[in-house]
């Protein structure tokens, strides 16, 4: 059949416009990958071929479906589709398959449910395995059967996910009200990220309350690495769009791994931070309970395990669902009928009654944040920490409180013991993290003395103790604030850090110390030595030389705003390679920025990286 017959059909045959559907519609998959890995979760279940029927988009198809009184139908068909082309995977026992759900079906939610039991059933797929997308389309308020719909929903066991968060009726008030597994964020916020804060600001903000609610997130319409790379550094899990992927309906071109989602950015750091080596040590193996079992084993599990109060609870694709308390059961376990009551076949109460959320966080997450993803809600048993996005383990707030101590006298030790300023640990955490986060202009400063260690031959150690500790002194004058950062490298080493300030103050506050620093070092000389504005001593080679007085060199690489920089050896190289430029300079100053395409910043030597 023609398309232009097809065409004719339609026009006059909604009353058969699943019939016309079923001979056109093409099932597709979008995969739906980690961010940290590039690795598979899940598809998106999409339709193709709605053009062959003279329809824009596919929720063209779908309202008309309304409009004929055949939208369950059409639901029906594109889902069963779905479904079985999901279980014809080779590995969709280790994917979850994401489905649509047009909320103005809710009334008929029981009936689409039990149909899809049915051919889950048929297909040996579970319910974890499957993911509702509610829409923000529609006002779902309006809909009284809407909650009870999602209960049922989560008490089969399937998962759910807001979808178009932030365009359209109530998504933060669905985030509040229901416990949604996912969170769908919307293009719009998507689309040119990499270059707008405010964006930026609010996807990250989206993600970090998303968590303290035990839910993940998902970038929509990822389509450039760059808008990636923006998304994965704002904490988003999962990632879905172009970039990765378009959807296909030939399903031997979808791949297990998508490389272009490892090698994003350049070669991403490997080095664990101390945070991570942290919670590693202090995370516990608690064990687990499946949401698909009986009551009496979860009895069993507080039988076993007296002193335990609550465990987590894992669905078949070992995902976090929550926790179970003991106080959410023991009124069955104390009632002197409980044990029967359970048996009885009337009974409809299962494990999946009882499971309450708990935040979730990767075990990755900084110390800092996980404590305030503990702490967001209140009343927290514990955070689930999993590692690609499966279940890992968990921390109580005690081994969060032991966690938050120990790093804290880690940093303490990791103080220089003459300058008392941070060390080279801190300062590596520090550029990690900046490297990072592209929210704001960053200047990093690197400090050298020149001409240091003859003055150290010759006044002693003391003397260069003295100079070391004027410098430290001065730094912390210049550099106050929560936007600054100070550190000692070690000899004769500094390093500072400021986040958004405009770079000509930043170039304003080195010109001063540089020159504050000349000037009241010159006192630690003799008066003789002073005068002569040079002192006798040996190179290297231990050949006799004059030396002038000391002064500071000053290297700053200036990360413009939106710029990221995944793996932070490289802002050492390149500071590295302007060292010899700085000491050369007559001011002792060179300002570079990160940007291939940066502009000269005004007022100071220049020597850009090449």
């Amino acid at each position: 059949m023609s398309a232009a017959e097809l065409l004719a059909l339609r026009r006059f045959g909604d009353g058969e416009i699943v019939t016309l559907a079923k001979l056109v519609i093409e099932t597709a998959f979008q995969p739906i990958v980690e961010a940290a890995t590039g690795s598979v979760f899940g598809y998106e279940s999409l339709m193709r071929g709605f053009d062959r029927l003279g329809f824009q988009s596919p929720l063209d198809l779908i309202d008309r479906a309304h409009e004929a009184g055949q939208l369950m139908a059409l639901e029906h068909m594109v889902n069963s589709r779905a479904i079985a082309a999901f279980a014809a995977l080779p590995d969709f026992r280790a994917r979850t398959l994401f489905v649509n759900l047009d909320s103005r079906l809710v009334s008929e939610g029981s009936v689409l449910v039990d149909r899809l039991a049915g051919h889950l059933q048929r297909a040996g797929i579970p319910a974890s395995s499957i993911c509702f997308e509610i829409s923000e389309r529609f006002d779902n308020d309006t809909l009284p059967d809407f909650a009870d719909l999602v209960r049922k929903l989560r008490l089969a066991g399937f998962k759910l996910a807001i979808d178009d968060f932030g365009v359209g009726h109530n998504g933060l008030k669905l985030l509040c009200d229901h416990p949604v597994d996912y969170l769908k964020i919307d293009r719009h916020f998507i689309s040119g990220m990499e270059a707008d804060a405010r964006k930026r600001h609010l996807v990250r903000h989206t993600v970090n309350a998303a968590h303290v609610l035990g839910t993940r997130v998902i970038a929509e319409g990822v389509e450039t690495e760059a808008e990636f790379i923006a998304c994965r550094d704002a904490g988003c899990d999962l990632v879905q769009g172009w970039f990765i992927s378009r959807p296909v309906t030939d399903f031997s071109a979808l791949s297990p791994v998508y490389p272009q989602v490892d090698r994003a950015g350049g070669i991403r750091r490997n080095s664990r931070t101390l945070d991570s080596i942290l919670i590693r040590r202090e995370i516990e193996h608690v064990a687990v309970l499946r949401e698909n079992e009986s009551l009496e084993a979860v009895f069993e599990f507080f039988r076993r395990d007296p002193k335990r109060t609550f465990f987590p609870v894992l669905n078949a694709n070992d995902e976090p669902r929550g926790i179970v308390h003991e106080y959410h059961v023991k009124e069955l376990s104390y009632h002197p009928f409980g044990r029967d009551l359970l048996k009885n076949k009337l009974y409809q109460k299962g494990l999946s009654h009882f499971v309450t959320t708990a935040p979730i966080a990767d075990l990755d997450t900084p110390a800092e944040q996980l404590l305030d993803v503990f702490t967001g809600m209140g009343g927290n048993e514990c955070v689930i920490l999993t590692e690609r996005m499966r279940y890992a383990g968990i921390l109580s707030a005690s081994s969060l409180i032991k966690i938050i101590n120990e790093k804290r006298l880690k940093t303490a030790e990791d103080q220089n013991p003459l300058t008392g300023l941070p060390g080279n640990r801190s300062i590596r955490d520090y550029l990690q993290d900046k490297a990072l986060d592209g929210d704001q202009l960053r200047c990093l400063c690197y400090f050298d003395f020149d001409n240091f260690k003859p003055f150290n031959d010759h006044y002693g150690f003391h003397k260069g103790d003295m100079a070391l500790s004027l410098f430290a002194s001065l730094l912390r004058r210049e550099f106050v604030g929560d936007d600054a950062f100070i550190g000692h490298v070690g000899g004769d080493d500094f390093f500072a850090g400021v986040s958004g300030r405009p770079v000509v103050d930043v170039r304003i506050i080195l010109e001063r110390l540089l020159a504050d620093f000349s000037r009241e070092v010159r006192l630690c000389y003799s008066p003789e030595d002073q005068l002569a504005g040079e002192i006798r001593g040996h190179d290297r080679a231990g050949q006799a030389a004059r030396f002038p007085l000391m002064r500071c060199s000053a290297v700053v690489l200036v990360v413009p705003e939106g710029e990221i920089i995944s793996d932070a050896g490289q802002i050492s190289s390149r500071i590295a390679t302007l060292k010899a430029d700085a000491k050369a300079s007559a001011v002792g100053l060179v300002l570079a920025s990160t940007s291939a395409h940066g502009e000269p910043l005004a007022g100071t030597e220049i020597s850009l990286p090449s």
